[in-house]
């Protein structure tokens, strides 16, 4: 099944933009629409990357979608939007039942997991100033601005390595993954930008230093968030902001899982090639992600917009897509299963197609 083949460019808009009005709506209104919101960002997704065929569209997509940036500046504003009245429908509200304040956390919690991350994320790779403090402050006022830092100048430069927090080793569970990405990416970062500084005339002075703002600009969110959501909008921010982190967690965990940099001399690593990530084919889902899924080619080309990013044909391919992919990880020993065979081809250069995986 083609969708919206006469302007695919489309397909970026409809797939992150689709569930904020209902997920907006659901807080203020309460009601069936919640539901609707959270099938947006589940059931709706899985259906359309099994009917879209994109076995057709792998190598012309990066053709057919000219850059804009016009839609991260949307999401942007859609993201503010749908934080400020999630808090206020979670916190004050009276028209949510139980159960609908648990869909509504749901169904936000993966948008800004999925979608936010994703645009906040393509954002502090943009080397125009307003772009990258919109994704910086995406990723504080999900508690996470250190990602800002350690994702640009650790996790690119280093991914595949031991020195990389985010790169899962082969064997990781996601659970011991996340335990020691977050405060070692955190430290890793920190470290990363005081040597940054330390080569400039400010000596690494906690003043110049991009964490002070990261660390006081999420206590501003934390009081901002007690402010519209009381209390409980607090409690409630505190749990989509961890649920968003842990999403960005997984997300780098199953796309270099098992994936490992060749050491070609003992100062000296192989460049950073497409056998280093993993990617994922379905078209709605990475279009939901504004195509984080092609991730071979995002740490090839960091800088390259979205859009451009191309598939590719000699890659490492997820045998399902990414979200998919996510949920067996939390489940270590089909994750194993499914995947330890797959990564140790791409270590040994082997041909993936004539592994057999259980």
């Amino acid at each position: 099944m083609e969708i919206m083949k006469a302007d695919p460019r489309h397909l970026f808009a409809f797939a992150t933009l689709l569930p904020v009005v209902p997920l907006v709506l659901g807080g203020v209104f309460g009601g069936p629409v919640v539901w609707l919101g959270l099938g947006c960002m589940t059931v709706l997704v899985a259906g359309l990357d099994r009917l879209i065929d994109h076995t057709s569209r792998v190598e012309d997509t990066a053709i057919e979608f000219p850059a804009d940036d016009r839609l991260s500046v949307v999401l942007a504003g859609a993201h503010v939007l749908l934080l400020f009245f999630t808090l206020y429908g979670l916190g004050r509200g009276t028209a949510l039942s139980t159960a609908q304040h648990i869909g509504l956390f749901m169904g936000v919690g993966l948008w800004l997991g999925q979608v936010s991350n994703s645009n906040a994320h393509e954002l502090i790779h943009r080397p125009d100033r307003h772009l990258f403090q919109t994704g910086k402050w995406l990723f504080i006022s999900l508690l996470f601005g250190h990602h800002t830092s350690a994702h640009r100048k650790v996790h690119h430069r280093f991914v595949g390595t031991p020195d990389d927090p985010n790169t899962a080793q082969l064997g990781e569970s996601f659970y011991g993954f996340a335990a020691r990405a977050w405060p070692d990416g955190f430290a890793a970062g920190w470290q990363a930008e005081r040597a940054d500084l330390c080569r400039t005339s400010h000596d690494g002075r906690l003043l110049h230093h991009p964490y002070t703002v990261y660390v006081l600009g999420s206590f501003g969110c934390l009081a901002l968030a007690g402010l519209i959501g009381g209390g409980f909008g607090l409690l409630w921010y505190l749990a989509l902001a961890l649920f968003a982190q842990a999403q960005l967690l997984m997300s780098d965990y199953v796309q270099h899982y098992g994936l490992e940099r060749r050491r070609i001399a003992r100062a000296q690593l192989e460049p950073v090639g497409p056998q280093h990530s993993w990617n994922a084919s379905q078209v709605y889902s990475a279009a939901l992600m504004l195509n984080a899924p092609r991730h071979s080619d995002h740490h090839a080309h960091p800088a390259k917009p979205y859009p451009t990013l191309d598939l590719g044909k000699d890659v490492p391919l997820l045998p399902r897509s990414l979200p998919v992919m996510g949920m067996i990880a939390l489940y270590p020993p089909a994750w194993r299963r499914l995947m330890d065979k797959r990564a140790k081809a791409w270590r040994n250069k082997g041909d993936i197609h004539h592994v057999s995986v259980a």
